[in-house]
C-alpha cells in the first residue's frame, strides 16, 4: 500500500469516543507497534491509538491483556451463523470462502445480508460451478452442496472442456467477478479432468480484473504422474505465462510427504518476482467429502503414503479397510464429509516436521479451510442454538485454527515471536487481498482509519479445546472480540444479539 492510501498515514483523533479499550499490549504487525496504551473507537472504525484525548462512553479495561487487528479467514466453508459464532471464539472477524466461492455471487451476498451475519463475510466466484453449469446445463445454485447434488454426471469432473463450454465457463465468473466476487477460486482437485489451455485461460481473466486465483491444487500425492509437485509446476507456471496472482490454498494437505520439495519451488517462484502465495492450517488431518475423486484413485495408498483406515467419516466414525469399500459408499452419499488423516503429527517426529514446514513458511497466511456444522443426519446445521447441538461437527480446526497456531507456535514453542504469529492470522491474509478489494486495505491493522475488528485476549492462557471426538468445543482466552466496533465476544461471553458482520466485496459493476 502506499502513503496515500495506507490507514497508517492518518492521525489519531480526539474524543469522544464511543468506545475505549484501555491499558492493553497493542500489537499491529503493519507498523512493528508492541507497547501498553489505549484503542478509541467511533462510529466502527478505530480513531485513537496509543494515548487517548478525551472521554469514551464506555470502557473495556484490557490490563494483561494483548489488543491486536481480528483474525482474517481466507478458507471458510461454514458461511452460517453456527459457523460465526464458533470462530470468533478463535478471534476470527472476516471470515471468507475464496477455496470454493460461489455463483451466483450476488445472489450469495443477498442471502448473507438477510442472514445477519456475525462476522464480515466475503466470497470469490466458483469455477467449478461455472464448470458445472456450462458442461452439464445445470442450474446455478449458490451453496456447496450444489456440487454433490451434481457428481453423478461425470462429464464436468473427468472431461477436458470444448472451446466453446470454455467461453460459457469464463463467461460465469466473469459474471461473478463483475457482481463483486473477490477473486476466483479454482477446486481443481475435484475436476481434475480440466485442461491446461482452460485453466490459462481463467488464470488471464484473474489478470484482466486485478484479482487473485485460489487454488485446491489439481493433485495430493507423492508420486508422478500427477503429483503435487507436478500440481504446483503447473500452478508456478500458469502464474509466469499469465502473470496472475496464483493464491495456494491449503499448503500443508496436498504437499503431503513432499512439502519441503514443493516449498522450494514456491520459495523459487517468489523469489523471481511471481504472484504466488500460501495458506496452511495448523492440522494433519484434513477434510472433505466423500466423493472426493482422489479417494477413488486405485493407487490411492501408494500415492499418498496413507491407508485407507486413514479416512474417517464425520456422522459416524466409520473407517474403511478397502478401495471397494470406499466407491460403494461414495455412490450411496458422495457429499458425506470425512475426514483425512495424512499425517500422524502425534506419533511422528518427521510428520510433526512436515507440518512446520506449512506452517512456517515465511510470509504464508493462516487459514483454517472450516467444514460446515453437520448434525449426525448429515445435515448442514443452519439453526440459531447456542451452544450447537451436541451432535453438531465439523473439523476441530472449525474451532480452533487460530488460537491452535499461537498456543503451540507462538506461546509454547517459541517458533514466531507474538507479532510475527499474529501477522500470519491479520496483515498477511489482508495483504493477499488488498490490491484487489479495497474494503480489505482497513483490515488486519490496529491503526486509526481501520475498521474496529479487534481482538482483545488472554495469551497466557490462549488455547484451542476442540479435539476430534468434541469438535464443538469453543477456543478458551478471547475475553472481547469486536466485529466493526461491536462486540460479539464480551468478557469472554457470546453476545447472541449481536449481528454486526458486513459483506467484504470489490465495486459492482452496474448494468449499462
Amino acid at each position: 500500500m502506499n502513503a496515500s492510501t495506507s490507514p497508517s498515514a492518518e492521525k489519531n483523533q480526539p474524543g469522544p469516543y464511543d468506545l475505549a479499550i484501555r491499558g492493553g499490549r497493542l500489537i499491529d504487525p503493519e507498523t512493528g507497534l508492541d507497547a501498553t496504551g489505549d484503542v478509541g473507537l467511533r462510529d466502527g472504525r478505530i480513531v485513537a491509538v496509543g494515548k487517548l484525548d478525551g472521554e469514551a462512553a464506555r470502557s473495556i479495561d484490557a490490563g494483561g491483556l494483548v489488543v491486536a487487528p481480528g483474525f482474517i479467514d481466507l478458507h471458510a466453508h461454514g458461511q452460517s451463523i453456527a459457523a460465526d459464532r464458533m470462530q470468533a471464539f478463535d478471534g476470527v472477524t472476516t471470515s471468507l470462502e475464496l477455496e470454493a466461492g460461489m455463483l451466483p455471487v450476488a445472489r450469495w451476498y443477498e442471502q448473507q445480508e438477510a442472514k445477519r451475519r456475525v462476522l464480515n463475510y466475503g466470497a470469490a466466484a466458483n469455477w467449478a460451478f461455472a464448470r458445472i453449469a456450462a458442461m452439464t446445463g445445470a442450474e446455478l445454485q449458490p451453496d456447496l452442496g450444489y456440487m454433490a447434488r451434481n457428481n453423478h454426471d461425470k462429464r464436468w469432473v473427468e472431461n477436458v472442456a470444448t472451446d466453446k463450454e470454455v467461453g460459457d465457463i469464463v463467461a460465469l465468473i466473469a459474471q461473478g467477478l463483475d457482481e463483486g466476487g473477490i477473486g476466483i477460486g479454482i477446486l481443481n482437485a475435484y475436476a481434475p479432468g480440466a485442461g491446461v489451455k482452460e485453466l490459462s485461460e481463467v488464470a488471464s481473466l484473474a489478470v484482466r480484473y486485478g484479482v487473485p486465483t485460489y487454488t485446491h491444487v489439481a493433485y495430493a500425492s507423492n508420486s508422478d504422474p500427477r503429483s503435487s509437485i507436478e500440481a504446483y509446476t503447473r500452478l508456478v507456471g500458469y502464474a509466469g505465462s499469465t502473470g496472475a496472482h496464483m493464491h495456494i490454498c491449503h499448503f500443508n494437505s496436498t504437499s503431503l510427504q513432499d512439502v519441503e520439495r514443493a516449498a522450494a519451488l514456491i520459495r523459487k517462484a517468489q523469489a523471481q518476482g511471481l504472484k504466488v502465495t500460501v495458506e496452511a492450517y495448523p492440522y494433519g488431518t484434513g477434510s472433505t467429502v466423500l466423493g472426493a475423486a482422489f479417494f477413488a484413485d486405485p493407487a490411492f495408498v501408494e500415492r499418498t503414503g496413507s491407508g485407507y483406515e486413514a479416512i474417517e467419516m464425520v456422522d459416524t466414525g466409520r473407517t474403511f479397510h478397502n478401495r471397494e469399500e470406499i466407491l460403494a459408499a461414495q455412490a450411496q452419499d458422495p457429499g458425506s464429509l470425512v475426514l483425512w488423516h495424512f499425517l500422524d503429527t502425534e506419533a511422528n517426529p518427521r510428520h510433526r516436521d512436515l507440518l512446520d514446514v506449512s506452517i512456517l513458511f515465511p510470509e504464508g497466511a493462516i487459514a483454517s479451510d472450516a467444514m460446515p456444522w453437520s448434525l449426525a443426519d448429515g445435515s448442514f446445521y443452519e439453526g440459531d442454538a447456542w451452544p450447537l447441538p451436541k451432535d453438531a461437527s465439523a473439523h476441530p480446526r472449525s474451532s480452533g485454527t487460530f488460537t491452535r497456531f499461537l498456543r503451540h507456535w507462538v506461546r509454547e514453542r517459541e517458533a514466531l515471536s507474538l507479532i510475527d504469529g499474529l501477522a500470519k492470522c491479520t496483515l498477511i491474509p489482508a495483504d493477499i487481498l488488498g490490491e484487489s478489494t479495497p474494503a480489505m486495505r482497513r483490515k488486519g491493522r490496529l491503526q486509526p482509519g481501520c475498521d474496529a475488528d479487534i481482538v482483545v485476549f488472554d495469551y497466557d492462557n490462549l488455547t484451542d479445546r476442540a479435539e476430534f471426538k468434541a469438535m464443538n468445543r469453543p477456543a478458551d482466552g478471547m475475553k472481547h472480540v469486536l466485529v466493526n466496533g461491536e462486540a460479539v465476544i464480551s468478557d469472554g461471553a457470546l453476545v447472541t444479539t449481536a449481528r454486526p458482520g458486513r459483506p467484504v466485496r470489490r465495486p459492482v459493476k452496474r448494468a449499462g
